[in-house]
């Protein structure tokens, strides 16, 4: 159940972290798009683990294979199906695990839902299930070339190292020259230093990830129940470790008034505009041309190399210390999964305004 995503535009995942592979079926891809193979790998390359030291050591090449949809290196209409071969578990580090819940975990809430779980690396639970969101995005951020749309995602809080609000401030051009994918090189440092020490210690820690969304026409969402925010807010909130999303000004946005808040329209060579942008591109739940911009708050890894209290499957007091290849940090392979989701969101909103117009 609920392992689709998207209207129009959809995701069908399938897979577990120690399974034979990742994979999924991609449905709605608009006929004709040019399937750029090597961006699709970049966008997984982004996400792979063991890219650097402050990221889990597991070493997979994650390398995806198109098994339908695609002939002469355009998209024909048809289902998109795909695998991502699983190469490197080490299913052996999780045997103390196999009787108790984690900490924060999904270990308990799984068994208490289907009275069975796949103890090793969290089974369908695992932030590795999201090579699929990966390749859904890739694709349609392929499709979204077309019509002038980019996406471009960063972390802009690691910890209490934060980046100020104003994403113009920053180019975000930068954001890969780093490990953390952070623009200002700076605080990069300081982040990277951070999650180093937290690694060392055996802990983890979390953070935020912004994201812009430039080119969007206006008129997506719907007014009521698929208001643009609510669907990038549910998909955001979908992804592993996500505690928060806020759109605009956001949280922030409440200690002003309204003079000072609302957006003044005017017109900017024949076409109407606002001359500032604290509604973050959305109004009355449906886009408004400017940049959509959006917050993701994410929460440390739950599983920590040290000890913890906890209970076994039958409720007795226990002690668990994990072992295995876990982040410190999720922060700098969440990146590409937000802007992901984000791509697949838009997309399918675009189709669907699009189907109403017919």
């Amino acid at each position: 159940m609920s392992n689709t995503f998207g209207h129009i535009f959809t995701l069908t995942t399938f897979g577990e972290s120690h399974g034979e592979a990742i994979g999924g079926i991609v449905d709605g891809m608009p006929p004709g798009i040019d399937i750029d193979l090597g961006f699709i790998q970049s966008e997984l390359n982004r996400r792979r683990p063991g890219q650097s030291k402050i990221t889990t050591s597991r070493q997979e090449p994650d390398q995806v294979e198109l098994l339908s949809g695609v002939f002469e290196g355009k998209s024909t209409g048809c289902p998109i199906g795909f695998i991502v071969r699983n190469t490197n578990q080490h299913s052996q580090d999780y045997e103390n695990m196999r009787c108790l819940f984690r900490p924060s975990h999904a270990d308990y809430t799984y068994y208490t839902k289907y009275g069975v779980r796949d103890h090793r690396g969290g089974g369908r639970s695992s932030a590795r299930i999201t090579i699929s969101r990966c390749v859904g995005g890739a694709l349609a951020k392929l499709a979204l070339r077309r019509l002038g749309i980019t996406i471009q995602a960063y972390t802009s809080q690691v910890g209490s190292i934060a980046l100020g609000r104003n994403y113009h401030q920053y180019d975000l051009s930068l954001t890969e020259t780093n490990a953390v994918r952070c623009p200002d090189s700076e605080k990069a440092a300081q982040m990277e230093q951070l999650i180093s020490q937290v690694k060392a210690d055996g802990d983890t820690i979390g953070g935020v990830i912004t994201c812009v969304i430039k080119g969007c026409p206006a008129g997506l969402g719907e007014p009521e129940f698929d208001k643009l925010h609510a669907s990038l807010g549910a998909a955001m909130l979908s992804i592993n470790a996500v505690k928060g999303f806020e759109y605009g000004e956001g949280f922030d946005g409440v200690t002003a008034r309204g003079s000072e808040q609302n957006d003044t329209f005017c017109c900017d060579e024949g076409r109407i505009s606002t001359t500032t942008n604290h509604s973050g591109g959305i109004q009355g739940g449906i886009s408004n041309g400017q940049d959509i911009y959006f917050r993701v708050a994410f929460k440390p890894v739950a599983t920590l190399l040290r000890e913890q209290d906890t209970v076994d499957m039958d409720g007795n007091p226990a002690k668990l210390t994990a072992r295995g290849r876990h982040d410190p940090c999720v922060l700098p392979r969440a990146v590409p999964v937000v802007e992901a989701m984000a791509a697949m969101t838009i997309l399918d909103h675009f189709m669907l305004n699009k189907a109403e117009k017919v």
